[in-house]
């Protein structure tokens, strides 16, 4: 189909960010590659590319062609699903961004729960924080994003959504573990460990503690929860997660003690999709069962 050669070629050459290292790429000259462009770029009616003096980069006119043609390739991909359903075999991909906290416990259980049913069904995974999550539902990066206190919104069709509390991780030999009540100001006077910036956890922790005596001083500072998590048990540390990224309490020798909505708001976990798109019948589907799970989650945690 040649709207998909032309994806390709546009993407190609956007990427290499030159029209010679995309032709070595490509296996053809720089002069074929280039003449390829202008003759886009003429049947186009504008140039596409903004010639640089070490490269090239889309233009305006160039990202919103290339944006149409990746919501073309998306709904081609679409009816291949339903063609193949057609057929009683179920095949596709699904493409999902998501918070890093829902990454190491609650996704893998849902898509192998998923591919069980269709093992025809493939999958990638991207992990990425609040704006980037979104961001990749409108450029079809992903089909879907399930991430935590998301930015903008715009564009983002909810599908489901569930509260999650902040919760502090600790040790259990950590003096504060078998505290009765505990505080944020509690754990903030501790040594904490606490997520980089881009992250829904940091938002509300700084939330919380704005204009108060008490702050942020944390010892580690760091963009993987799962180092957050493991390094309590090596110094007498707090650290933070919502509780979906804990599983059913932590691991062996932690505890996870949920912190009080007057010290910090209840964030929000939402599953969504780019606003008007219609999904590929794979990922409508494992939508679906991910909302279910949330839901059941939800209820359980009433």
């Amino acid at each position: 189909m040649k709207y998909l050669q032309t994806f390709s070629l546009i993407h190609d050459v956007a990427r290499a960010g030159s029209i010679r290292k995309a032709a070595e790429d490509m296996n053809i000259t720089s002069s074929a590659l280039n003449r390829q462009i202008q003759r886009l770029e003429d049947e186009f009616g504008t140039q596409i590319f903004e010639r640089l003096p070490r490269g090239v980069r889309l233009n305006p006119a160039g990202e919103l062609l290339l944006q149409h043609i990746r919501s073309q390739n998306a709904d081609l991909e679409r009816v291949r699903n339903q063609v193949a359903d057609l057929s009683g075999v179920r095949r596709g991909h699904v493409s999902i961004g998501c918070s890093q906290g829902v990454n190491p416990i609650f996704l893998p259980e849902q898509i192998s729960r998923y591919r069980a049913k269709h093992p025809g069904v493939t999958f990638s995974v991207r992990v990425r924080d609040r704006a980037a999550a979104e961001h990749d539902l409108s450029t079809f990066t992903s089909d879907l994003a399930l991430v935590f206190e998301p930015i903008h919104l715009a564009d983002f069709e909810i599908i489901t959504s569930i509260p999650q509390p902040v919760c502090a991780v600790m040790a259990k030999d950590h003096p504060l573990a078998d505290k009765p009540r505990l505080r944020l100001r509690d754990c903030l006077a501790m040594p904490h460990v606490i997520p980089s910036n881009e992250y829904g956890v940091r938002h509300l922790l700084e939330l919380a503690t704005r204009g108060k005596s008490r702050g942020l001083n944390p010892v580690v500072e760091a963009d993987s929860f799962e180092l957050m998590r493991r390094y309590v048990l090596y110094e007498k540390a707090i650290s933070f997660q919502i509780p979906i990224g804990l599983g059913s309490g932590g691991d062996a020798g932690m505890v996870v003690r949920e912190l009080p909505e007057r010290d910090l708001p209840i964030g929000t976990l939402l599953l969504g999709q780019m606003r008007g798109r219609t999904l590929p019948v794979a990922s409508a589907k494992f939508a679906l069962q991910l909302a279910a799970a949330l839901e059941e989650l939800d209820g359980a945690r009433a």
